[in-house]
């Protein structure tokens, strides 16, 4: 997979356009981050349906399915996290080593009709999840393994540029 830039500083994606897919976290509002991720996850049902989901296009970068698997995941993580974030004071995210993930749950070997319904389920609860935040909870914080601090509203705008930047990927 790719390493986006300055991935120890993940502010970077808070603070301008990504230099790789374009999308600008900064520009969007909470209340878009839902329906960002249902649109999202239909264009990631097309790309399972692809012949050559499994190829990669080089030895460091994940095939179509290896991304679509992790952008499941990523929707899965980011849902509990949330609920971390709702229910306790600064609660502090493990660190989530997504290339051991990779590889310990073989992504690449996954069938694809299965990750596109899994993928769609875990798009469908997270936009809710997100969907269904009270106004006045988006200023509560959750803290990285690195001690960092987010806000929901913060979690929500790094989270969303995730699985756009990584349609993005597939799509060159």
């Amino acid at each position: 997979m790719p390493i986006t830039p300055d991935t120890k500083n993940w502010t970077w994606v808070l603070e301008r356009p990504c230099a790789e897919c374009g999308f600008d976290s900064s520009a969007v509002a909470f209340a878009d981050v839902p329906d960002l991720v249902r649109s999202n996850a239909v264009s990631w049902a097309e790309v399972l349906e692809r012949e050559n989901v499994t190829e990669r296009p080089d030895s460091e970068t994940w095939s179509a399915l290896e991304y679509s698997a992790h952008v499941r995941d990523v929707f899965r993580i980011f849902k509990v996290r949330l609920e971390q974030m709702l229910e306790f004071d600064d609660p502090r995210f493990e660190n989530w080593d997504q290339d051991a993930t990779a590889e310990a749950e073989r992504y690449n070997d996954q069938d694809p009709a299965k990750v596109a319904s899994e993928l769609s389920d875990a798009a469908a609860e997270v936009a809710n999840a997100f969907e269904t935040v009270p106004e006045g909870s988006r200023q509560r914080r959750g803290l990285r393994s690195d001690g960092s601090a987010f806000t929901v509203e913060s979690l929500a705008a790094y989270f969303i540029h995730d699985p756009i930047h990584h349609l993005h990927d597939v799509s060159v």
